[in-house]
């Protein structure tokens, strides 16, 4: 180890402090930013179900695949930037780690305002795409056409509080999640019991939410602390992009999967739901409301991965293996006493979690609560997929944690929705989840223990350049 890593160890708490205090003052704020951003899906269904009704929680599923997309934009970005930055300082390099991060907030704008652009052209076909009926179209094209104008702020947040983590603010990251989303549900209220705009309202206060929450990450990137980030941080630099896209490209490729999927299994819930008892709108509302009550558990999840993110970066940058396996041990304990609990919370109060959303016909919420315990069946075990990959991405294996991400959605989940339902209907939909995330866990535990022996013996490692 050389002295100049020597005094950066000294001068950062990552390479120091205890590797349980340090997740716990990184990982709680990330859970509580995590948590606070998936409540912006989860305030609008509750208040469009109370005062819109089914179609309009319909309606929001369909446009929940562009919100997949934003996230996995910003994750790419984000975790990338991130991961680099605390790569770079871990070795010392403060120069490289702050074009590192400016690099990564020019990147979160720039696609952020792309996407916002491309929506708008194309955004009718994109919502028969993802599943619209003929009763959804017109609340899905309004709902989307007006929460498009805020993918540049919540791509823009969500990229830039991986930054904030990585400079070691996790609270600061926090409260501007936090703060966008106490927006949001005053303004759901407002628009909708008092002005009573509809499902409009409901975009119009999520949009607003995100643009608070965005202009408070860019307050702090002005104040960095670790680092001085001066205009040419920001200057686009081809090879600078190119290593965020590499390292960011794990969780990037885990949520446009997660996107993938949803767009099928909302195709295959409408085409099959409509030969059922329950025809297509019901299996497609309650699969919305599902799908976003089962993000509030993977946030937790992935803000436990992305407390980790810092500490194993650093650790390994700097060569404190036994530290990043510890990190790595630590986050996956912890993460499975919350799928534990979440999975009991799934099995037995399906109903009065679904209630939460809107009184429906009793035909309705029968097919919820099978839905719910089927497709949630192994949430015990889900964790492992997204914090093996995140394990990756942190110590610069860009390919292993792009291939851990694939194997859940692209590889097992997509080929199970399309194969299973042509056998057995909307029942063959239900169970190709569980069955998916069965065999991503095996795969997962054994990527888990291999890289583990390799840490904790210290050799064959490949190191990050």
């Amino acid at each position: 180890m050389t002295k100049v890593q020597t005094i950066k160890q000294e001068e950062n708490p990552l390479g120091v402090k205890p590797v349980g205090t340090l997740l716990a003052e990184f990982a709680i704020p990330s859970i509580i930013a995590m948590l606070v951003s998936a409540l912006y899906n989860i305030v609008d269904q509750f208040f469009i179900g109370h005062y819109v009704g089914m179609l309009g929680n319909a309606a929001t599923n369909v446009a929940f695949p562009l919100t997949m997309s934003c996230t996995a934009i910003s994750l790419m970005c984000g975790i990338g930037g991130a991961a680099n930055f605390n790569l770079s300082m871990g070795r010392g390099n403060k120069e490289k780690a702050a074009k590192y991060a400016g690099n990564a907030i020019t990147m979160c704008f720039v696609i952020g305002v792309l996407l916002c652009i491309l929506t708008r052209i194309f955004l009718k076909p994109m919502m028969i795409t993802f599943g619209a009926t003929q009763q959804t179209l017109d609340y899905s094209l309004i709902y989307t056409g007006i929460t498009s104008f805020g993918f540049p702020f919540l791509i823009f947040t969500t990229g830039g509080s991986n930054l904030v983590r990585a400079d070691g603010s996790p609270r600061f990251s926090m409260m501007c999640t936090l703060t966008g989303a106490v927006v949001n549900t005053v303004l759901d209220a407002l628009f909708m019991i008092v002005f009573r705009m509809g499902i409009q309202g409901a975009a119009w206060a999520t949009i607003t939410g995100q643009a608070v929450s965005a202009f408070m990450v860019a307050f702090y990137l002005t104040r960095y602390k670790t680092v001085r980030l001066d205009r040419q941080c920001f200057m686009p630099k081809a090879a600078f992009w190119g290593d965020i896209a590499k390292l960011g490209m794990s969780p990037c490729i885990n949520q446009l999967a997660m996107m993938a999927v949803q767009i099928v299994l909302n195709n295959v819930l409408t085409f099959y739901g409509a030969q059922s008892a329950y025809g297509g709108d019901i299996p497609l509302a309650c699969a919305g409301i599902i799908s976003k009550v089962g993000m509030m558990f993977f946030s937790i999840v992935i803000g436990i991965s992305q407390g980790m993110q810092p500490i194993v970066s650093f650790n390994y940058g700097a060569k404190q293996y036994q530290r990043v396996s510890e990190a790595v041990w630590k986050s996956v304990a912890s993460a499975t006493v919350i799928s534990l609990i979440a999975f009991l919370c799934f099995q037995i109060f399906p109903r009065q979690i679904i209630g939460v959303f809107g009184q429906e016909s009793e035909e309705y919420f029968q097919f919820a609560e099978r839905y719910f315990r089927i497709y949630m069946f192994f949430t015990f075990v889900n964790q492992f997929q997204p914090i093996v990959a995140n394990m990756y991405t942190s110590i610069g294996k860009a390919a292993a944690g792009a291939l851990m991400s694939l194997t859940r959605q692209i590889l097992f989940l997509m080929p199970l929705l399309i194969i299973l339902p042509r056998f057995f209907g909307l029942e063959g939909a239900m169970y190709a989840a569980p069955a998916a995330d069965f065999v991503a866990f095996l795969i997962a535990g054994g990527m888990l223990l291999k890289e583990m022996c390799r840490l904790e013996d210290g050799g064959g490692m490949t190191d990050w350049k």
